[in-house]
């Protein structure tokens, strides 16, 4: 991870060097427009502080590749929230997202305590949203969450990704946007993508987590930029975008976050 990194830091470009006005556009007055303050994030901070004071332990089943934190099967809710949850700039950068691309249907693929599921259902409060995790117990946590801040439209789909993404997706029209955050592996991932490719049009946004995470997860990461639905790509180290534009030049970015 830290080859990885370095490695970014020495390839990373700011502003200046984007010469495509769409990419220009979103790194300047989205990806880089943070506003911690936004008024539908507070809710989600207070919760978060919750859950990290949380002692309550559940059994874990893992479909994925694990955490590299800690093993356990028998896990503290504080201990998931302080491990496996992404930073409050990522969930708020999806917020930015969702709104821009005004997206009503959103897959969200891997919903652990839904912190992040949140950051989303907030930007876009009418819109469909499917969240998929493998854990029951982690589910069913994720639900008394989303009751606590009264979100209605998010569906909690329960079971392993490879048996219950394909299916559900089989009653959806069209993916707006979609956040791939389960199984950290080459093959699941890529699958995942391919299963939610059918499904994505010209706007669509797709955002990867921890394409760097380790060898698998980059080759997983070359692999989609490099199929020919994906036109722009957007490497920000810890995320990575694609888009499916068809009237830009296939390009890839790598910029910094």
């Amino acid at each position: 991870m830290i080859r990885a990194y370095l490695n970014f830091l020495l390839k990373a470009r700011g502003a200046h060097s984007l010469h495509s006005p769409f990419v220009f556009d979103l790194y300047t007055n989205l990806i880089h427009a943070d506003n911690p303050r936004e008024p539908a994030f507070a809710p989600i901070r207070a919760l978060q502080k919750e859950l990290l004071n949380e002692s309550r332990t559940i059994q874990i089943t893992d479909f994925g590749a694990g955490s590299r934190i800690n093993s356990a099967r028998q896990r503290a809710i504080r201990d998931i929230a302080k491990n496996s949850q992404k930073p409050a700039r990522f969930g708020r950068l999806m917020y930015r997202l969702i709104q821009r691309f005004g997206s009503k249907t959103i897959v969200d693929l891997g919903t652990s305590l839904g912190i992040t599921t949140l950051y989303e259902a907030a930007a876009a409060p009418t819109a469909q949203l499917l969240t998929f995790e493998g854990c029951p117990q982690t589910a069913a946590v994720a639900a008394a969450n989303f009751r606590k801040l009264n979100r209605q439209n998010i569906e909690i789909v329960t079971g392993n990704l490879d048996e219950t993404l394909a299916e559900r997706l089989k009653t959806v029209s069209a993916i707006d946007f979609a956040f791939f955050d389960a199984n950290h592996r080459y093959e699941p991932t890529v699958q995942y993508f391919k299963t939610c490719l059918s499904k994505a049009h010209h706007e669509s946004c797709f955002i990867f987590d921890d394409i760097h995470w380790s060898d698998e997860m980059e080759q997983a990461w070359e692999t989609i930029k490099a199929h020919p639905s994906v036109t722009v790509s957007i490497d920000l180290f810890y995320i990575g975008l694609v888009f499916f534009r068809p009237q830009q030049p296939k390009q890839d970015f790598i910029l910094r976050f």
